[in-house]
C-alpha cells in the first residue's frame, strides 16, 4: 500500500470511529476499529483502559447526550497520525460525570489525534473545551457572572 494509500486508509478509519460510534452509537464497531489494549491519553475520569475504555466513554456521552453528533471540520494526517478538528453538539438529557440533567444544548469544540496501526487506533490524545461546556450546562459561571 502507498504512503498516500496509507494515510487515506487512516482518515477513513478516524472518520469512521467519529460517524458510526459516537454519531450513530453503534458500539460494536470499537471492536472492529479500535485494538484491544489501545492507550487514550486523555480519559474520562474512571474511564477502563483499551477498548472497553472506550465503549464506556461513548456510551457515556451518548447517554448523557442522546442527540450528540460530531460535526467534522478538518482533518490532517502524516504516517500513521490523524489529526481530526470538530465540534460536539447535543442536548444534556443524562447525567454526564455526577451532572444531572439540565435540558440544555451544547456547542463544544476540540481536536483529537489518533494513531493508526494495523488498520486500528491504537493511541488517542484529545482537547475539547471542557470549561465552555461546563458554562453552557450552568453548572459553572462565565467570567464576569458569579
Amino acid at each position: 500500500m502507498s504512503a498516500v494509500t496509507a494515510t487515506e486508509a487512516n482518515k477513513a478509519i478516524a472518520r469512521r470511529f467519529l460517524d458510526e460510534a459516537f454519531n450513530q452509537g453503534r458500539l460494536e464497531v470499537i471492536d472492529e476499529i479500535i485494538a484491544p489494549d489501545a492507550v487514550d491519553h486523555d480519559p474520562a475520569p474512571g474511564q477502563a483502559p483499551g477498548a472497553a475504555g472506550v465503549r464506556q466513554a461513548v456510551s457515556m456521552f451518548r447517554a448523557a447526550f442522546p442527540d450528540l453528533r460530531i460535526e467534522l471540520h478538518d482533518q490532517v494526517a502524516q504516517g500513521d497520525l490523524v489529526c481530526n478538528r470538530w465540534t460536539i453538539h447535543g442536548t444534556h438529557q443524562g447525567e454526564l460525570m455526577g451532572i444531572p440533567p439540565t435540558g440544555k444544548r451544547v456547542q463544544v469544540p476540540g481536536i483529537d489525534i489518533v494513531r493508526v496501526a494495523q488498520g486500528k487506533l491504537v493511541e488517542h490524545w484529545a482537547t475539547l473545551d471542557q470549561v465552555g461546556m461546563l458554562q453552557q450546562l450552568g453548572v459553572m459561571p462565565a467570567p464576569g457572572q458569579g
